[in-house]
């Protein structure tokens, strides 16, 4: 609690920002569509997760990350707790890999997300068809699990620097 007090608002908020930029992407659901990419989509939301369970698991609260869930089936209009789900399974298989893992490698963790994203929105679409009975595009979200895939690596490094600049080398695995 004293370490808390010592440091200022804008450090706070630094601190948070893993949570803040949650928020922010699942209030904020954009789409490439007015660029005339029609199946042009990733899952922002699937990486930020993915990234900072696997790497920084106390930055994201498990009960944000649902509410967050909840803030995203509101938006879409999907029914009221799929995105909590899907988004705390992702922070399974994250806490998985992080309990399992030696030697943390990009390449395996990528990989890893691969088979996260594969799992995640086929039991996304199990129960959005089968249950909902909504109905969605085949090739739609093929190409987002693949585009979110390769989104991984890129923003895997970015949130690397933020993580060396906000929080130094320090990680809590």
């Amino acid at each position: 609690m004293n370490q808390i007090n010592k440091r200022g608002g804008l450090s706070n908020i630094l601190l948070y920002s893993p949570i803040i930029i949650l928020f922010l992407s699942v209030l904020n659901e954009f789409d490439f569509n007015f660029l005339g990419l029609k199946y042009f989509s990733f899952n922002f939301n699937y990486i930020l997760i993915f990234y900072w369970s696997l790497k920084k698991s106390k930055s994201l609260g498990y009960g944000l990350i649902f509410i967050a869930g909840l803030f995203n089936d509101v938006v879409l209009g999907t029914p009221i707790g799929i995105s909590g789900l899907i988004y705390l399974l992702i922070c399974g298989f994250a806490s998985y890999l992080r309990n399992i893992t030696l030697r943390p490698n990009v390449i395996k963790d990528w990989i890893f997300f691969f088979i996260t994203v594969l799992v995640v929105n086929s039991f996304s679409y199990t129960l959005l068809t089968l249950i909902f009975s909504f109905q969605l595009d085949y090739y739609q979200l093929l190409t987002n699990s693949i585009f979110t895939f390769l989104f991984y690596f890129p923003f895997s490094y970015l949130f690397g620097l933020y993580d060396k600049l906000i929080f130094g080398s320090q990680n809590d695995q």
